[in-house]
């Protein structure tokens, strides 16, 4: 199952991920550099899990870095009655969080994630914090999730839907 949030654009099939070894959740690893992650810890000292050599993890006052944490906006994963089971479980007994639906997502399913490339669900953070990483030519989903980077909402395509 491939699942998209509603604010994503796919420029190109991407049915071969379906194809992905079952028993794993994939997605891309999430950039901690944009502003809506300013209460964390990684953003406040300058941490990117998409630049591991930028700003090491303090590891002497902070522990071990923390696990890889993905970008719940584009997912790939075999579903599974019970996973789905377990998965209504633990919502119902875990604290809410200021990202709740990302942050439950990776603390449940941290031992089974496995990163793709960004071309498979581009956060427009990407093209501005490490546009090193990104080939253009390569794109196959583009993820709108940076306040101001849903280009509908500036053509009055948002204004209808909403109707």
């Amino acid at each position: 199952m491939i699942y998209l949030d509603g604010d994503i654009q796919v420029y190109s099939n991407i049915d071969h991920l379906f194809d992905t070894p079952s028993g794993f959740l994939y997605a891309i690893k999430d950039c901690f550099c944009e502003g809506s992650w300013f209460k964390t810890l990684q953003y406040k000292i300058g941490y990117c899990q998409q630049c591991l050599t930028k700003v090491m993890w303090p590891v002497e006052s902070h522990g071990p870095p923390p696990p890889l944490y993905f970008n719940a906006g584009m997912l790939v994963f075999e579903p599974h009655l019970g996973t789905y089971e377990d998965l209504i479980q633990t919502v119902q007994v875990t604290t809410s969080t200021s990202f709740v639906e990302h942050d439950f997502l990776n603390m449940y399913f941290r031992d089974v994630y496995k990163p793709i490339p960004p071309t498979y669900n581009l956060v427009s953070t990407m093209l501005w914090r490490h546009p090193e990483f990104i080939d253009l030519d390569q794109i196959n989903v583009v993820h709108y999730c940076a306040k101001g980077s849903k280009p509908w909402r500036f053509t009055g395509v948002e204004e209808i839907i909403n109707q």
